[in-house]
Order: C-alpha cells, then structure tokens, then sequence
C-alpha cells in the first residue's frame, strides 16, 4: 500500500521508492542509477548497498551489468551475476555477498535516462510478476528524474556545440538547410495507477476507435486528386490502417491494464515491449511492421493523454526521429518540414516510400543521431550524398544554401526538358524510363517525359498492402499502370520476395545469407501457384495491349526456360489474348555470364539490375555501411562485364519478339528495341538501379553503349539535361582511352569525371 501511494506522489524521494520496492520484492537490496552527462550512470539512491556509494559509483555505459543494460536497453535478469562476463566490482558499494541481480533499462521519450536494480544473495530469477513490478516502477522513475532535471543530459548544461557527420541512406534525394526539430516520440505519461481497470478498458476502446477515425479521414483528405501525395495515402496508408485493426495487440494493452494501470501507461508499457523486438530483429520487413505499431501506439497515447496539437513548424525545419511512420511522416509534411532523417528506417520502408512520393529529402538509418540531436540545432540534410551534417561550420551551411539556391534554379531549368527528346548533342536517341512500384508513382510518367517504366516491382504494392492480393486484385493493379503509360512500355517484373522482403504472412528467414538466399524466381519456382497467380493476373490486365515480363534472379537458363513455360501455360488459357507477350530476364547473377549463347536464344529482352550484379560479382552486400561505397559500378570489372553483354546481345540473331496466346508467331513488339514489322536484329539490353539515376554514372554507360537506362523519377529531367550537352561521339573515345589506362584501379570515377567537368557538363 504505501509503495503504491509512493508512486502515486509528484514528488517521490528516490531512497523511499528504492526501500519500498526491496520490501515489495523481497530482495535484499534495491539501487536506482540515474544517467549523467558524457554517458555515466552514477549512482543516485540504494537500499542495501553501502549508503557512501551514492554519488561515488559510476558506471560507463557498457560498462558492468547496469551499464550493459543501459547500452542494450534490455531487461538483465541473472541468478549468478558476479560470474557474469560484463560484472564490474566496485568495493565501496559493499556488494560481495550478493549473488542474483536484476536490471531494468529507464527510457522516457526513447531516451535512457537510468537503470533500476535489485539484487539478492541467493542465486535466483526474478519472476514474471517481479520483473512487471519493476517496469512498471521505471516508467514512474523516469518521469521523477524528469522532474528532478535529470532525464536529459542538456538539462544538465552541457551544450553541444561541436559538429558531427551522421552517414546513412537516402530514402528520397534532395538538401535541406535549416534548424533541427526533434520528434520526441510518444507523449509522456504521467498518470500511472487506476483504481478501475474496468474504466480503463473503455478509455482504450474509445480511444482506439477515434484512432480508427482519424486515420479514416486522413485516408479520405488524401484521396486521388492527381498528387503524388494524395495517392500516397490510398495505397500506403490503407496497408498501415489494416494494422491499426489488428485486434492482437490491443488485447495485450488490456491484460496489462487489468494488472492495475492507467490505459495510458499500459500502451506505453506494450510500446516499449515492441521497441524492445525491434532491437533484436535484423529483417528490415518485420522492423517495418512492428514500426507501425510504435507509431499506432504514439497516437493512442495522444488521445489518452490529451495531447494538444504540435506548435508551427519553423520554416527549413529538418525532422530528427527515431522512427515514423508513413501517418505521421504525412502529418510532419504538411506542417511544412523541409526534410526528415530516421535513426531506424530502410529504403525499402513505408515512410521511404511515402518520402519519395511526396519529393521530400530523407535519410534513414543514421545511428546515434537522436542521441545527438537537439530541437534547434543547425543542420544540413544532403540526401543525395546520404549523410545528415550536425551543427556544421557557418562556411559549410554557406555552401549548401548557395546549392540548395543554384539546384531550385536547376530544376526549374530541368522542367523545360519534359517535354523534349531525350537525345545527346550529336542527335543519339537514348530511351530514359521509371523504376516504379506503387499507383502513387505513376503520375511521375507524365511529369518527367520519361519514354515508360523500365522496372515494375510487382512486390512493393504486395508488401504496403501486407498480404498477395488475389488474381482479380492484381489484375486491377496491372491494368492501372498500363492504363497510365498509354501505350509507353511497360516492364513487369515478377515477385521479388524474400531477403529483405519477407513474404508476407511468411516465416522471418533464419538463412545466414539471405541474399543468396530462398528469393525471388526462386520462391516462384518452388510455389508454382503463386506465380502463375501473378502470371494470369499479368495477361488479364493486358485485354490485349502489349505485354513485358520479366524474371528476377536468374542464375540457369533452365530457371528462365521454367518459368516462361508458366507464363505460356496461362497465356494459351486467357482471353483476349496480349496484342504482343515479350519475356525477359534480369541479369543479376554474375552466372548468366557463362550461360549468354544459349540465353540469348531464350529471351525477347535483358534487363541488367545493377544493384545486385555489383553486390554479387564483388562479394559485398550493399546493405553493409562499412562496404557499401568501396566497389564501384564504374569500375574496370563491371565495364568489361557490360561489355560483354552488349556484344552478345549485339551479336545474338534475336527472337521475333512477339507470342500471341503462347504460341511463337508473330511480328516484334519493339517494346526495347528490335525492328518492328520486320526481322529482329540482336536482343535489346536496358539497366536499371540507382546508378542509372545518377547524371555521372549515366555518362559513363551510355558511353559504353547502354541506350536504354530506367531510374528512379527524380534522375530523368537531371540527366536529360545531361544528355543534350553531351557529345557521345567525341566521348566514347575518351571512355575506351581510360579504360586503357585505369588497369588495376578500383575506380574509374574520378577521371570521368574529370573530363566531365572540363567539358561543363552537370554531373
């Protein structure tokens, strides 16, 4: 009774709480450690230790079991902690004879502020309900810290002022320049105990259910209006609103309020379980979803707290958060941020998604920012070179806002390219087309002249909207972008599942390698009926107009021969038939190099994937940091590599390019290339991946002979421009000259560039 009337107090003494919950637990001693500025956990309060050591012991975070939980912000429970390889003996806290010892991390707002522990001289766990006890207590503490001056290490007076560079990865390219604001998570809770669990649970339900309404209307406010944005919404937003429904979690939140608390703290106790899973899961998919129950819980806990609306955001405002989701993401936008950085996103995320949409700079995965960062901080957001400058020099912020200034008058300029061919100075025709995977996307087409879509990811829409949608769905989809493209190609590529993209409603993958892994055609091939769901679903969309598919992953041509006798197989039951059915593959797999004779006999088309070409032929995974920009696409391997397909291609006697119904007659569908209403001559060849999106990269493989580059939106108007400046006839000797002399380099880049910028072209 008097702990819970302790914790029920504003003003709480931390040597009071610390006697009362040794005597709740039954253990021997009970110690709060609270953190201190350069991150040192002092201790601040025991009972059972050596009354002197408050204020002497200090612990590094990392350092002893309680700077281990710090650092882990995971629940330490130990039966023989002094035998512990992390144990750290401190001889003025007087704690030899103490053998069990439990630690539990104290966060507020997603920050450690402290560690509470207790200890006892039996060797023994802590149970279930001790260990609830205990979370429930440091949700209290962290708040009487925070009252104290003690929850964050600037209250302590220590100013950051020094500059710092946090690397990441562009979720949407673009620079922003302006004052931190940081997204300081879930509103605080300050009411803890409830008498009436019964209540509660009705504050719960209430809440929930404006929860529902109020992503109902944000859905409806951004309906199809002809913006990115308002399509954002419809495709993304629907897939996070099913979450928001999914009862599971919620009956969590009410087994912890029927154990005596407030709805409010029992949310934030369940969020901060998830917080805790989402420390242990690798998987960027299943990171994803548990993302969205963080933010679903944030709002809960703003309806049930009464949270009132967020001031104006300042103008050039950069969002700092640790996570955000595509709702909130939304909301932050329309209040006018003009970039956002994510401590805990990927690009393939449903804030990425909705962040590329919309146009604005992002940048995830940047660890250690948000313990960095603080509200007003100057900043610079360079998302194309994925990294966030933290108080940057006065010289520096000069520099980006003079280029943030000079690229708005480059895109004005760029606009006046939309409308135009994309052709180089000496009249060479070069196809430039669109990697999309969602409906919002599509009005991209019209807004950039881009000649198509050379990348459909068929998966992305599958995974926004969290399960495979049936053949009547797909096909609705299918027919939306043809409809879209009118009449431009358009290349659907089929599931890409697994590695990072889970299949949904699938079990997370335990191979050590995912990559390499059970994935895409791979998938495909062994769950026929998945993909020839997709197959069909592909033809129906079709009703006639021209039809391109391809296969990702390929590594034999046996896999490619499978499965374009799948796609037959549908093709000879489906009516109407496709005006024209062109099969291709991706070249992915450094394999298929061996195998080009008798591909080439195989395919109406090659679409060579960068991304993974250069992650596989140089043995590095591009989602490692510490590798990523170390092996380049231009590089003498990966040129002499292209060059070899292009030759093949070239050479190959090409295929009539066209199947009515799954047969082999017919004339070409010139959908890449080829000679339409006449024979083929050789096998078109495309690239796709973020290197064609970028202006340099382009120059260099349209001067190897690559003609036909698909991009992300945001590269089709910049390498245009490119494009019409660019003399390809007086390049390519250049291109072959350093090729000759960079035998051994691990790069080409810097003397492309070099004679780009001598000939003032705007790489």
């Amino acid at each position: 009774m008097r702990l819970r009337q302790v914790m029920a107090s504003d003003a709480a003494p931390l040597g009071e709480l610390a006697r009362l919950l040794a005597a709740e637990l039954v253990s021997e001693v009970c110690s709060i450690y609270v953190m201190r500025p350069g991150e040192i956990l002092e201790l601040a309060a025991t009972h059972g230790l050596n009354p002197s050591a408050v204020g002497r012991t200090r612990l590094r975070v990392g350092e002893g079991i309680v700077g281990l939980c710090a650092a882990t912000q995971e629940v330490l429970n130990l039966a023989d902690a002094q035998n512990h390889p992390a144990f750290a003996y401190r001889a003025e806290t007087g704690e030899e004879p103490f053998a069990s010892m439990i630690a539990v991390p104290v966060r507020r707002a997603g920050r450690m502020v402290g560690v509470l522990a207790a200890q006892n001289r039996n060797p023994r766990q802590y149970s279930e309900e001790e260990v609830d006890v205990l979370e429930t207590v440091s949700m209290l503490l962290a708040e009487l810290l925070a009252a104290g001056g003690a929850a964050n290490g600037d209250d302590e007076g220590v100013a950051a002022t020094v500059p710092r560079v946090f690397a990441g990865s562009s979720l949407g390219g673009g620079i922003a320049v302006g004052r931190v604001l940081v997204h300081g998570g879930h509103p605080s809770v300050h009411r803890l105990l409830a008498d009436d669990p019964a209540e509660e649970l009705r504050r719960l339900h209430a809440a929930a259910e404006r929860m529902q309404r109020g992503l109902d209307e944000l859905i409806a406010a951004r309906a199809p209006s002809g913006g990115s944005a308002g399509s954002a919404s419809r495709e993304v937003l629907a897939a996070f609103r099913l979450v928001a429904a999914d009862a599971g979690w919620l009956r969590r939140v009410g087994d912890v309020i029927r154990s005596g608390v407030t709805a409010e703290a029992a949310v934030a106790r369940v969020a901060g379980e998830v917080r805790d899973r989402m420390r242990r899961i690798a998987d960027p998919y299943l990171r994803e979803r548990l993302a969205d129950l963080d933010e679903l819980a944030g709002r809960l806990l703003s309806i049930l707290v009464g949270q009132e609306p967020a001031e104006p955001v300042p103008p050039g405002a950069i969002l700092v958060a640790r996570r955000l989701g595509p709702a909130d993401l939304l909301d932050w936008h329309a209040r006018g941020v003009a970039g956002v950085v994510i401590e805990e996103a990927s690009p393939a995320g449903h804030a990425a998604i909705v962040a590329r949409a919309i146009g604005l700079p992002a940048l995830g995965g940047a660890r250690g920012v948000m313990a960095a960062a603080r509200s007003g901080d100057p900043a610079v957001l360079d998302a194309d070179e994925e990294r966030l400058i933290l108080r940057p020099d006065a010289d520096v912020r000069q520099v980006y806002a003079r280029a943030l200034e000079a690229r708005t008058v480059r895109q004005a300029g760029w606009a006046a390219f939309r409308d135009r061919p994309t052709v180089t100075a000496d009249g060479t025709p070069i196809s430039l087309m669109l990697n999309v995977g969602l409906a919002l996307e599509l009005d991209q087409l019209d807004t950039t002249g881009a000649a198509g879509i050379g990348l459909y990811r068929s998966e992305i829409a599958m995974l926004a909207r969290g399960a495979v949608a049936d053949v009547a769905e797909q096909a609705a989809t299918y027919a939306k972008v043809l409809d879209a493209a009118a009449g431009r190609p358009v290349l659907f590529r089929t599931l890409d599942l697994g590695a990072d993209k889970i299949l949904p409603g699938g079990p997370p993958s335990e191979e050590e390698n995912p990559a390499m892994g059970w994935r895409s055609l791979r998938i495909g091939l062994d769950r026929p009926a998945v993909l020839r769901r997709q197959l069909r679903a592909l033809l129906l969309a079709a009703g006639g107009r021209d039809l391109s598919v391809m296969f990702p992953m390929v590594a034999t041509v046996a896999e490619f021969r499978a499965a374009r006798n799948l796609l037959e197989a549908e093709a000879r039951r489906v009516r109407p038939a496709p005006r024209s059915l062109r099969v291709g593959t991706m070249l992915e797999v450094p394999a298929l190099m061996w195998q080009l004779p008798e591909l080439l006999k195989e395919v109406d088309f090659i679409s060579i994937g960068s991304n993974d070409l250069l992650q596989f032929t140089f043995a590095a995974d591009r989602g490692t940091p510490a590798i990523a920009h170390r092996y380049d696409l231009l590089s003498q391997p990966m040129f002499d590599m292209l060059e070899q397909v292009l030759q093949a291609a070239r050479a190959a006697p090409g295929r009539d390019g066209m199947r009515q119904a799954g047969t082999s007659g017919g004339a070409s569908g010139g959908t890449l290339g080829g000679t339409p209403g006449g024979a083929p001559r050789g096998v078109p060849v495309s690239l796709c991946g973020e290197a064609a999106g970028r202006p340099l990269d382009a120059l260099a493989l349209v001067g190897l002979g690559i003609t036909t580059l698909s991009m992300p939106a945001s590269g089709i108007l910049p390498i245009k421009a490119m494009l019409a400046q660019l003399d390809l006839v007086t390049f390519r000797p250049v291109l072959t000259s350093i090729r000759r002399g960079g035998a051994g380099a691990a790069s080409l880049r810097e003397p492309i560039a070099a004679w780009a910028r001598e000939q003032g072209l705007p790489v």
